[in-house]
């Protein structure tokens, strides 16, 4: 397992298409939701990449809100084919401490799929809204207060 961690301008572009691909397969086709899956957060985004055997096997996306007073990250997958063995909680992990580390003192806030909801409570995630609909698809707010 190799965990790598680079700003959109850092990325190769056969990374970047490797990245997109990912993306698009799982959260429009696998998902079936139609929605602008690149957008302007990507440009200036921290992007957690996990590979297993050189293929890229689960990710996540930082995004820099430090005038909002916290920081956000999303677009959490693991490929299909790698499911089962954890990574999710693999790469949240990393993500969680790479924030940590980088923003030191800001809050982490998350738009998940509600049901994932136990899953982030897990890292210790509150919820801070009620469930509500983000492109046909169930959602809830969360937030880890960083000490």
């Amino acid at each position: 397992m190799k965990l790598s961690v680079k700003k959109t301008s850092e990325l190769s572009v056969p990374e970047l298409l490797e990245i997109i691909k990912a993306r698009i397969k799982v959260f429009v086709v696998e998902q079936e939701c139609p929605y602008q899956e690149i957008d302007d957060q990507d440009d200036n985004a921290i992007h957690m990449i996990l590979r297993v055997d050189g293929q890229l096997a689960a990710y996540t996306r930082i995004i820099q809100s430090p005038k909002r007073g916290y920081i956000s990250f999303g677009r959490v997958l693991v490929v299909k084919e790698f499911r089962k063995q954890h990574l999710g909680r693999e790469i949240v992990s990393a993500t969680i401490e790479e924030i940590k580390e980088d923003f030191p003192g800001n809050d982490i806030k998350i738009a998940g799929q509600s049901y994932l909801q136990k899953f982030y409570e897990s890292f210790g995630f509150k919820p801070v809204s009620d469930v509500y609909l983000e492109d046909g698809i169930p959602h809830i707010d969360m937030l880890l207060k960083v000490v």
